[in-house]
């Protein structure tokens, strides 16, 4: 972290999500640990898994949840798999 005069610049974190479709609403459920990714964060997404619906739910989901704009979120790895990548700018802690 650095800061120039008034603004305090945070270096991107990266954060692996356990995507769950087609949930009646988008939730966060709570980290878990996964034989195949390690330690990720399980979410229900409120949309299918067509065409980017569920990946753009979940980066609008994550980016309300956290308290930065969407802009802020980018999807890294994961596009067409339930485990996703994220990388998220300006953000301190993450919730429980």
């Amino acid at each position: 972290m650095f800061q120039t005069r008034r603004r305090v610049y945070q270096f991107p974190m990266q954060l692996k999500v356990l995507a769950v479709p087609n949930a009646r609403k988008s939730e966060w459920l709570g980290w878990e640990d996964d034989p195949r990714a390690g330690r990720v964060v399980r979410i229900r997404v409120g949309a299918p898994p067509l065409e980017g619906k569920a990946n753009a739910e979940l980066r609008a989901f994550l980016a309300k949840h956290l308290g930065v704009s969407k802009s802020r979120v980018r999807l890294l790895k994961g596009d067409t798999s339930r485990i996703k990548t994220f990388e998220i700018d300006g953000c301190d802690e993450l919730p429980d």
